[in-house]
């Protein structure tokens, strides 16, 4: 299986001249993911050369603004590129309500079909399942309800985790059961160790926690990301990460970044 994973947006808050915040781009073989939509997405999404229509499908991990503030642009824009395919928008429970008020006054309702399944809950569940591919939600703790997404792809009736994406929360040791084995973990990484004191205000991890969460997990490789601006050096936090898993397995998220994996089975 070949992975690629476009990095959108790998800053926390505000957007800034030179950091967008959250959003990625999941190709996996067919399938062409948007994983949250902070303010910038579409603009990052074309300046990385991404086909906007050729994405099937948006999963928004929670909704504070620098997660999905950039999603009712996005989809306004398929109706000026004339999409015909539908377009389904996974999230917490509220999204819809949100994101058709604002396409309904501004007079921007799709002429393509757009579908939205809402989750709420504490546990993790299926909310896409296509036989070959399958993702579930991983519970995660912020300020407000928050869900990360776990990526399994289905070989010889096995199913196989490739990718876990865990937005903003607070250090979780017991994620490691879930992720288990996972062959690409992406984890926020908003703060260093001289600055953990605000985790437990913000509901946000360390670089530290992050690179402990990947070793208590067994994960292939580690992605960094959602660092808070005030750092000048990302250096750090790989150098932070590594006090608990394997530097050379350690990746940080940039703007534009392209990552690009195969996986050893084929689905």
């Amino acid at each position: 299986m070949n992975i690629r994973l476009r990095v959108l947006g790998a800053y926390a808050a505000t957007p800034r001249r030179l950091a967008n915040p959250s959003s990625q781009y999941l190709h996996l073989d067919h399938h062409r993911f948007l994983i949250d939509c902070g303010e910038g997405t579409q603009k990052s999404l074309r300046e990385c050369g991404v086909n906007l229509l050729g994405i099937q499908a948006v999963f928004i991990s929670h909704l504070h603004g620098d997660h999905f503030y950039g999603l009712p642009g996005f989809i306004a824009t398929q109706n000026s590129l004339k999409r015909t395919d539908p377009l389904t928008v996974f999230g917490p429970k509220g999204i819809k309500e949100l994101v058709t008020l604002i396409l309904k006054s501004s007079d921007s309702w799709t002429r393509f079909p757009l579908h939205f399944y809402e989750f709420e809950g504490e546990t993790s569940q299926v909310v896409f399942d296509n036989e070959r591919l399958r993702v579930r939600t991983i519970p995660l703790v912020h300020r407000i309800y928050t869900r990360g997404f776990l990526f399994e792809s289905n070989v010889d009736n096995s199913w196989h985790k490739i990718y876990a994406y865990c937005s903003d929360t607070q250090f979780l040791p017991g994620l490691a059961d879930l992720l288990q084995g996972v062959f690409i973990l992406y984890h926020e990484a908003t703060f260093l160790e001289s600055e953990a004191f605000l985790c437990e205000r913000t509901k946000h991890s360390t670089a530290k926690q992050a690179g402990e969460i990947a070793a208590l997990a067994g994960v292939n490789s580690l992605i960094l990301g959602h660092y808070s601006t005030r750092y000048k050096n990302l250096e750090d936090f790989i150098t932070e990460a590594s006090m608990s898993f394997k530097k050379e397995s350690i990746f940080l998220a940039d703007d534009h970044k392209l990552f690009e994996f195969t996986w050893p089975q084929k689905i």
